[in-house]
């Protein structure tokens, strides 16, 4: 049995650069190893470099992203990041990834509740997701999280490359005082 590490892990926001160096390090390595036999390594390469570089995810910071980095004793294990978009109901989660060797052990669902409490916090009463549609371990970790299916997209996103995502989405309950 995998130990839980949830007790562990200290989640704070990203606001120094060397966060920002850490995140899209933990990007590299997560993506490569988790979505090249889903999409091939060619479209990872590509958004690695256009959404999860440091000069990308500084960018998005910039533009509103609030970025959250999940730590186990000062090591870097996870990432998440939530926006609001004007035209669309409640606030996005718009990343949420784990290192493989602590998958299943609480960093997820810390990153998660997190930014559900600041997503509360702001003032929204949901939270709403795209996840690759053949990503199924991911869709069904956002099913046991209490997410469900609302919708699917295709979009180009550059690069002659597409997101063809499930739209997932939760309610959340505000906290009792």
């Amino acid at each position: 049995m995998r130990e839980q590490v949830s007790t562990q892990i200290k989640t704070l926001p990203v606001t120094t650069q060397a966060q920002i160096t850490q995140v899209a390090t933990l990007a590299e390595q997560i993506w490569r190893e988790h979505y090249t036999p889903i999409i091939g390594a060619a479209q990872v390469d590509y958004m690695l470099a256009h959404f999860q570089s440091p000069d990308a995810i500084k960018a998005q910071i910039d533009q509103g992203f609030k970025y959250f980095l999940a730590e186990v004793k000062g090591v870097p294990v996870g990432y998440a990041a939530v926006v609001v978009v004007p035209e669309r109901e409640g606030m996005m989660l718009s990343k949420l990834y784990v290192r493989s060797d602590v998958r299943g052990r609480g960093a997820g669902q810390s990153l998660l509740a997190y930014a559900q409490k600041y997503a509360v916090s702001q003032g929204q009463d949901s939270l709403w997701l795209t996840v690759n549609k053949y990503n199924e371990s991911a869709i069904d970790w956002y099913k046991s999280q209490g997410f469900h299916v609302i919708d699917a997209v295709r979009k180009p996103i550059g690069g002659s490359f597409f997101m063809d995502d499930f739209i997932m989405k939760k309610k959340l309950v505000p906290a009792v005082s």
